[in-house]
């Protein structure tokens, strides 16, 4: 009997002929490349960083050479012209007595005793007896001045660099340096206190400034240098004062009690006298003040 053929389920290729496989889609270039750069990338981490770190230096130091100008090259003649310009063209310093000035002069005041009710001096040969000058050392309203000016009038009027007036009472003498310590009754919204510096350092030749109201006039300030130290003021004969600050800042008859001030306005003493051979009161060319270590112990403050 003749057998029957039996057949695999399997298809089978035609005798004579392959079989093809087909290849899986091609993926694209670019996410080969992707793939590729983020397998370095995890691999070779730190090494990316510090080559992309090089290449930012580089970038940063070519781009600020090329942005940056070349040096230039001066010449002396370029840096003598330049020196020239700015002494031409700056403007001047302002003088030793505009710059005392305007430190001191909030902490000056006048002082009248018995005067007119215009503030005029009832004799202009009187008028060291009537108007005085004051200087301002504490903000309860104290204030340093001569004398002879605040015990010759019965009644006494400071007036203030801003006009304020108040009247004023003697709290404290010292006769022996013809300092009086003087407080106003009333005070001004502001007060602006002198600041008093030693006189230890100081020597014949350097710039002092008085400021004050010569015969009524002012505030005014006059300029002029140390002549001498340690001077004794001599009247009729007899010693009057001693240990004094001799100076030729004009002062007058008025200026009396007002400061006597460095370049920086801090007070070195109080004007006192004047020095005149003749019988007319009026300024020669001598001035006298009392160091401030002695008016400051005057107003019980303690010593430099």
């Amino acid at each position: 009997m003749k057998k029957r053929a039996l057949y695999s389920g399997s298809v089978r290729p035609a005798s004579g002929y392959a079989v093809l496989t087909p290849l899986p889609p091609e993926e694209p270039m670019h996410r080969i490349v992707r793939k590729w750069w983020q397998g370095f990338q995890s691999r070779h981490e730190k090494a990316v960083q510090f080559a992309f770190s090089g290449l930012f230096a580089v970038f940063a130091v070519t781009a600020y050479a090329w942005i940056t100008p070349e040096p230039q090259h001066l010449s002396q003649r370029d840096i003598n012209g330049a020196v020239l310009y700015t002494l031409e063209h700056r403007p001047p310093a302002p003088s030793m007595g505009a710059v005392a000035y305007d430190t001191i002069i909030r902490s000056v005041v006048r002082v009248d005793g018995d005067v007119h009710a215009d503030g005029a001096a009832t004799d202009i040969a009187r008028v060291d007896e009537t108007i005085g000058t004051g200087v301002l050392i504490n903000e309860d309203g104290t204030i340093l001045t001569n004398l002879h000016v605040a015990a010759a009038a019965e009644h006494l009027t400071v007036t203030f660099w801003d006009g304020f007036t108040s009247p004023a009472v003697i709290i404290g003498a010292q006769p022996q340096d013809d300092l009086a310590v003087i407080k106003v009754l009333n005070l001004p919204e502001e007060l602006f206190p002198a600041t008093l510096t030693s006189t230890r350092g100081l020597r014949p030749g350097d710039e002092v400034a008085a400021v004050g109201f010569p015969f009524g006039i002012g505030p005014s300030v006059s300029t002029g240098v140390v002549s001498g130290l340690r001077r004794d003021y001599v009247q009729n004969g007899e010693v009057k004062l001693r240990n004094l600050i001799q100076f030729d800042a004009a002062a007058n008859p008025g200026n009396s009690g007002g400061p006597l001030v460095n370049r920086n306005g801090e007070v070195l003493g109080i004007v006192t006298a004047i020095l005149n051979p003749t019988t007319e009161r009026f300024f020669v060319g001598i001035g006298f003040a009392v160091p401030i270590e002695n008016a400051a112990g005057a107003a019980g403050l303690s010593p430099f």
